[in-house]
């Protein structure tokens, strides 16, 4: 939300922060432009003290910095300062408004975010921080996404030492993200191992593991049985499952910590005012749904249109028109956890919502690639969340197929009316 003109007018300092790992450079100018301050701080107690030390004589200070989040915005807001972020494009614009020859240091990093501030700020956004709960679950859900990153890297390792030296474990198990699969590689870690075990231990493990079916029963003994005849040399053998023995247990432990991690996410999720409007989207879950609600977070002044949504999620394109020449690309400057999010949930949302799938369907059948369909479906999404968001209300299939039967809606033609 813009500060009133009002409350900028009292402003008579300003500051840009230009922060690093293990320091941080601050410049402050007045009204005028004129630096009235000019430190470099460690990135320690002491040095955040005598930051507070020596912003203290300016009364409601504002200060500009290239990030919205992290543990230097939270002290800031601690010490009382008005947050401006600003996007990090920008900000390499404003240093090169003040530096055309390309000089570019910390120091002068932190004053033209300064004047720049001075200058412009008026028409900047002050950061409102999130509620903890919300900022709680924002950083348990984006971890949550690391993990799973960081699985796939596993599991892709994992299954290319199997295929040199263990090709009848691929072929016996497809989804090499669940745990019995990774089991087979920790009890049986070389093809000779698990035929010598035999079909007793071959049953055995799949009754443990659950994964006795009639329909793939016999195949899977079949590919047991013969495990050892199309195989590694004993010196990849040798190497390999000693790397997949190792691979699979890191796997166990990850896929222990993201367990724990949905069940913190599940309860803060349970615990937030807005579980019941995000939990109402069709096709979100579980999974997606918290990621949803903790990446919009909870000041609803933050967009003032549906319009300004699409743009921070990157489903809305940027537009580029001078004299007869108008084209349009794909945004990139956007949330890219919260455009990922979006995208998924617009593929599932194809699955249980009719127009939604109607929508989509239409989409490819004018041509349009299968991503470009869910980013037009992704739009659609996004105006009935944001009016969702803006009013507090859970999503109401009916309620939504009349307001397109009234407005006539092109989309209400291609599925079927229900009364």
């Amino acid at each position: 939300m813009n500060e009133s003109p009002n409350t900028w007018s009292k402003r008579t300092a300003f500051a840009g922060f230009d922060w690093a790992s293990d320091h941080h450079d601050v410049v402050v100018v007045d009204r005028n432009g004129a630096v009235v301050e000019d430190l470099r701080i460690d990135d320690s107690a002491e040095g955040w003290q005598k930051l507070r030390a020596r912003l203290s004589p300016y009364a409601g200070l504002a200060i500009a910095i290239e990030t919205r989040s992290g543990a230097v915005v939270e002290r800031l807001v601690e010490a009382g300062l008005a947050v401006y972020p600003v996007n990090p494009m920008a900000a390499k614009r404003y240093r090169e408004r003040k530096r055309p020859s390309g000089t570019k240091t910390d120091r002068v990093d932190a004053w033209s975010l300064a004047d720049a501030l001075r200058t412009d700020g008026h028409a900047w956004r002050v950061l409102r921080p999130d509620d903890p709960l919300t900022v709680e679950l924002r950083l348990l859900c984006r971890d949550e996404i690391e993990l799973i990153a960081q699985r796939t890297a596993l599991v892709n390792q994992l299954r290319a030492a199997l295929r040199e030296y263990y090709p009848a474990a691929l072929q016996a198990f497809e989804d090499w993200t669940a745990r019995s699969s990774w089991a087979l590689v920790e009890r049986f870690p070389t093809p000779a191992a698990l035929v010598q075990a035999g079909k007793r231990q071959w049953e055995k493990f799949l009754h443990t593991h659950k994964l006795y079916r009639p329909q793939t029963y016999a195949q899977r003994l079949s590919v047991f049985a013969s495990a050892d005849q199309f195989c590694g040399s004993p010196a990849v053998t040798g190497a390999k499952s000693l790397l997949a023995k190792g691979l699979a247990v890191q796997l166990r432990v990850l896929e222990d910590q993201l367990d724990r991690y949905r069940t913190r996410i599940e309860e803060l999720f349970a615990q937030h005012p807005d579980h019941d409007l995000f939990g109402s989207l069709p096709g979100a879950g579980p999974k997606l749904a918290p990621r949803l609600l903790a990446e919009l977070g909870d000041d609803r002044a933050r967009f003032d249109s549906a319009e300004g949504l699409q743009c921070y999620v990157g489903t809305a394109p940027v537009s580029y028109q001078s004299g007869q020449v108008r084209k349009a690309r794909c945004r990139r400057g956007c949330n890219k956890v919260l455009r990922q999010t979006v995208h998924l949930w617009a593929g599932l949302s194809v699955r249980v919502c009719p127009w939604a799938r109607a929508y989509y369907e239409q989409k490819r059948a004018e041509g349009k690639s299968y991503a470009c369909a869910l980013r037009c479906l992704a739009q659609r999404w996004l105006k009935i969340l944001w009016k969702m968001w803006q009013t507090r209300t859970r999503y109401d299939a009916e309620l939504h197929q009349r307001n397109q039967v009234r407005h006539g809606s092109w989309v209400i033609a291609l599925q079927p009316v229900t009364s």
